[in-house]
């Protein structure tokens, strides 16, 4: 949360002439539900199990780009299924930043009387998933145009090893 997933998705698909999709929006759009009420009345491990649907089920099998949940890699196999459909960028951020970007709004894991710690927490436990997903990228400091183009160059090498068969975390 708070990396520039959902900014940095909506102008690469701008950039692309792709379809943009948020899969925490399209599971308020498909519930009717907001994400905060998700969690309070249901707890962590519903949400999850949402978001294993949307991926399973509610998003295109290729041609969009998708900004997903901070969580989403967390769940046992969702890093492969989010693989099956392309490459996968995560975006990474220090505590200091992501809560300067989230502390006006209504995380639901980040209501808590030391929300910079909780974030420090969240990060630790995400990390090794978050490694092994994908290349990653430092947001800090950088400029949404700087990470797209970043992410293009990325993504190109991605493809290109995917088609030569050599893949590679580069």
């Amino acid at each position: 949360m708070g990396t520039g997933k959902s900014s940095v998705g909506r102008l690469l698909a701008r950039l692309w002439h792709r379809p943009f999709l948020d899969t925490d929006k399209e599971i308020e759009r498909r519930t009717h539900r907001k994400i905060k009420d998700i969690f309070a009345e249901d707890g962590e491990a519903f949400f999850r199990e949402l978001e294993r649907r949307c991926v399973e089920e509610w998003l295109p099998e290729s041609g969009a780009i998708i900004a997903t949940g901070g969580g989403i890699l967390t769940s046992r196999g969702m890093h492969e299924k989010l693989r099956e459909r392309g490459i996968i960028v995560t975006l990474f951020a220090s505590p200091e930043t992501i809560y300067a970007r989230t502390r006006n709004g209504s995380r639901p894991l980040l209501q808590t009387e030391n929300p910079t710690e909780k974030i420090r927490e969240l990060l630790a436990a995400r990390e090794k998933d978050y490694l092994k997903a994908g290349v990653g990228v430092l947001t800090d400091g950088r400029t949404m145009l700087e990470l797209a183009q970043n992410i293009g160059r990325i993504y190109h090498r991605q493809m290109l090893a995917k088609k030569t068969g050599s893949e590679t975390n580069a």
